[in-house]
């Protein structure tokens, strides 16, 4: 049985592309700055957000942890959505290996965090209160549905902290995503963020990696502090040769896989049992609820997997499928069938 996985865009594997190019990579010891695949890689990524300069790291937590170590200092608050990827999935890592208190404001269905809630939770100067550091943002937003947040929002987040001698951080594991739903390019998405972190190893279908930009100043804070956490890496130019292909060959394919999740969001909206909003789907995330009696979703997922489709259960009543590289438009239309078939 072919397995159609929805369950992430993690799960994509290397492009025939990639696989050639990381047999054939040049490489050096990246720690020492000698391996040229890595710092080919980072000058492109920094160009390609609008950056002066970027760090290769293994993952998106650590390229988000070492950006939190790099602006704060123990004792400093970060100010960042309650649903965002940062405080729900990456194990508190600034709070247990940097100190940094986490200040968690309410996200709005889109994504955002409305500035008046932002400058609010901004703290005065007392020696009562943490020092308010870093504001953390969220592009596309992951449990918003992939929401991708405007040129304009981002914008006026910076004016705002700016205005208090803040930050502003950017997680941006999906920009390219947002990018290409917006219609924009991804320098103008990063352009008010002082740093962004984004991944290869999503929809890009590298199999590892993400790269943090930011000034130059920033940047060597930020390597530093990669190898306290133990991200220092040796020959990493074969892995880096893959994110090249990925930058250059799978950006502007994106936009199948929205189109892809925009037509099984429209097709599970006419599944009796089950609850969508499919004009709410703007990129490659679709979330959905089963209403049906007698079912939840641990229970769809496991009946789902046994006819050859792994969605992934979010809560009691609610699944995530994401739309990657290798699901086309027939498999979309298989697993609506089979989604068809399990809620009858």
């Amino acid at each position: 049985m072919d397995m159609i996985d929805l369950r992430s865009d993690t799960i994509t594997r290397p492009t025939a592309a990639m696989r050639e190019a990381m047999a054939a990579a040049e490489v050096g010891d990246d720690v020492f700055r000698e391996d040229p695949s890595v710092n080919r890689l980072e000058a492109m990524a920094a160009r390609r957000v609008g950056k002066p300069a970027a760090l290769l790291v293994a993952s998106g937590t650590m390229g988000n942890l070492v950006s939190q170590l790099a602006h704060c200092g123990r004792g400093d608050e970060t100010i960042l959505g309650d649903q965002s990827h940062v405080f729900f999935y990456e194990q508190g890592g600034a709070s247990a290996l940097g100190g940094i208190h986490p200040r968690t404001l309410a996200n709005d269905k889109d994504g955002t965090i409305a500035l008046e809630k932002i400058e609010a939770a901004i703290r005065p100067d007392d020696v009562h209160f943490p020092r308010s550091r870093l504001v953390i943002l969220e592009n596309t937003h992951n449990r918003c549905g992939g929401a991708p947040l405007t040129p304009a929002y981002t914008t006026a987040v910076q004016q705002l902290v700016k205005r208090h001698g803040l930050k502003l951080h950017i997680d941006g594991a999906r920009i390219f995503n947002a990018a290409v739903a917006l219609g924009v390019d991804a320098a103008e998405l990063a352009a008010p963020a002082d740093s962004i972190t984004f991944c290869l190893s999503k929809g890009l279908a590298a199999p590892v990696g993400s790269v943090v930009c930011g000034s130059e100043a920033f940047i060597t804070r930020a390597r530093r502090m990669r190898k306290s956490v133990g991200g220092g890496m040796r020959q990493a130019g074969i892995i880096a040769a893959a994110g090249i292909v990925a930058l250059t060959e799978m950006v502007e394919r994106l936009a199948e896989d929205h189109l892809n999740a925009k037509t099984l969001a429209s097709g599970l909206a006419g599944i009796p049992g089950l609850l969508i909003d499919p004009d709410a789907i703007t990129t490659n995330i679709v979330y959905f609820r089963v209403i049906k009696n007698g079912l939840d979703a641990p229970k769809m997922v496991a009946q789902l997997a046994g006819l050859g489709v792994r969605v992934l259960p979010t809560s009691t009543d609610q699944m995530r499928a994401v739309l990657n590289y290798h699901v086309t438009g027939a498999d979309v239309k298989r697993a609506l069938a089979l989604f068809n078939r399990v809620m009858k």
